[in-house]
């Protein structure tokens, strides 16, 4: 029996771009290949970076491309985190945490609701102790809960920003992959750039596998930032970036963003309905786009202990937990990726994990 994995947080083979990419890549290395088979700058391929910093509204040298925005979000936290407390949403992406630890930073959390990030509690926090802090957040179709920010606690939060009290990077990965609804402004949007950090990378719209992503930053960072990288791989992956850039200048991102997002529709839609048929007792939150579903277990189950007779009976997930500091809670909840796998898999898969739950229920 094959496993079905809930777990795995990527796009399913058929949303790759695999023919397309290959044209670019050809053509990027045919065109630029002197440049981009060397060493280069630090701060990513230039084209690709004026590219971004037009989208955006900002100078190039803001920018900042790194292999993959996970690589950025490294060289970031450690800049920050002897700085000051690093809040983050409750629950959160687990890599941030992971790398908070290792670099022994003082992490506190801030609870969500259905709305998101509690804006309020994040106030709180910050009258307890208004020393220098750093936040990350995930405003739109959040990873793990799939939640999305409304547009008066964007509102707030950059306030927030402005007035010097707090540092907030908005991280946006999948703000593109929208189903349904309307579109929100980003915070760096609602803020004109000037106070907001931001991040996205194009491992959701294009491929992850080209490992680009990228950071807009005041200038001044995008320096110290860049003056670390130079010390830690001299240059970044120039033929991704110049196949990105190939894919863009061929006005292909936006009808891949729209297959994209059609073909995950689907899928959150199977999802959503195979929860609401096989575990109506459990309450799971409603993403408009993006790659997740957060998912909590009835009567305070264990999501950790309930994960391997799930393994054994072919399905997985990964348990909420992972997304809190350890001990901080989560324990009851499960975090369900719907971009992998096949709208008949995601029936099936939770056809398991229904049985499972009846099984515990009747031991």
């Amino acid at each position: 029996m094959a496993t079905i994995s809930f777990a795995r947080g990527v796009p399913a083979p058929e949303c790759l771009p695999v023919e397309e990419l290959a044209d670019c890549a050809r053509a990027a290395i045919e065109r630029d290949g002197h440049a981009v088979l060397s060493y280069g700058p630090v701060g990513g391929y230039g084209p690709l970076r004026e590219w971004i910093a037009g989208q955006h509204g900002v100078e190039p040298g803001r920018v900042l491309v790194t292999n993959g925005s996970l690589q950025g979000l490294d060289l970031l936290l450690e800049h920050f985190a002897a700085r000051g407390r690093i809040l983050v949403e409750a629950p959160t992406y687990d890599r941030p945490l992971k790398i908070a630890a290792r670099l022994g930073a003082e992490v506190r959390t801030v609870p969500q609701d259905d709305g998101g990030l509690d804006v309020d509690a994040l106030e709180r926090e910050l009258a307890r102790d208004p020393s220098p802090a750093f936040l990350y957040v995930l405003p739109t179709f959040q990873n793990p809960s799939g939640r999305t920010l409304p547009l008066e606690r964007r509102r707030r939060l950059v306030e927030l920003a402005s007035d010097g009290r707090l540092v907030v990077l908005e991280d946006d990965p999948y703000g593109r992959v929208r189903f349904e609804g309307e579109a929100l402004p980003s915070l760096f949007e609602l803020d004109g750039g000037e106070h907001l950090l931001y991040s996205s990378s194009f491992s959701k719209i294009v491929a992850p596998g080209v490992r680009v992503g990228y950071f807009v930053l005041p200038r001044s960072l995008a320096a110290d930032l860049e003056s670390v990288a130079v010390n830690v791989y001299l240059t970044p992956s120039l033929v991704a970036q110049a196949t990105v850039f190939e894919f863009l200048r061929r006005g292909l991102l936006e009808p891949n963003i729209a297959r994209v997002s059609a073909l995950l529709k689907v899928r959150r839609d199977a999802m959503l309905a195979a929860l609401e048929r096989e575990l109506p007792e459990a309450r799971s939150s409603r993403p408009e786009g993006g790659y997740f579903v957060w998912l909590d277990f009835p009567d305070g189950l264990d999501a950790g202990a309930l994960l391997p007779q799930a393994e054994q009976a072919g399905v997985t997930f990964v348990p909420g937990a992972d997304f809190f500091p350890v001990g901080r809670g989560g324990s009851g909840s499960a975090r369900l990726a719907f971009s992998f796998v096949s709208p008949a898999e995601i029936d099936e898969g939770i056809a398991r994990l229904a049985a499972q739950l009846a099984a515990r229920a009747a031991a």
